[in-house]
């Protein structure tokens, strides 16, 4: 019985820590990055149709601008918190 809550603790955490640790792997690949919106990639896309959208630029708050933010600075430890926590019951329930 004891292996079997050892396990699915196990399981919670590495789930989290695979969440928390995938974000900037993924956003990096989706073009934010430190030094800004690479050239021709999803990120650029996404902050074309976004500029179109709102007649010239980028409102502060958007997804876009969130994405970036993040992508430059990194997640908020309360970010980082509520991802882990979601990813460990996500990791649970699969």
């Amino acid at each position: 019985m004891f292996f079997w809550f050892s396990a699915k603790a196990s399981v919670a955490v590495i789930g989290g820590a695979v969440a928390v640790g995938s974000v900037p792997v993924v956003l990096s690949t989706m073009g934010f990055t430190g030094a800004g919106i690479a050239a021709s990639s999803i990120a650029a896309k996404m902050m074309s149709a976004a500029a179109i959208a709102n007649g010239g630029g980028v409102a502060a708050g958007s997804l876009v601008a969130t994405l970036q933010s993040v992508g430059a600075a990194g997640l908020s430890l309360p970010s980082k918190v509520i991802l882990g926590f979601a990813g460990s019951l996500v990791s649970l329930v699969l």
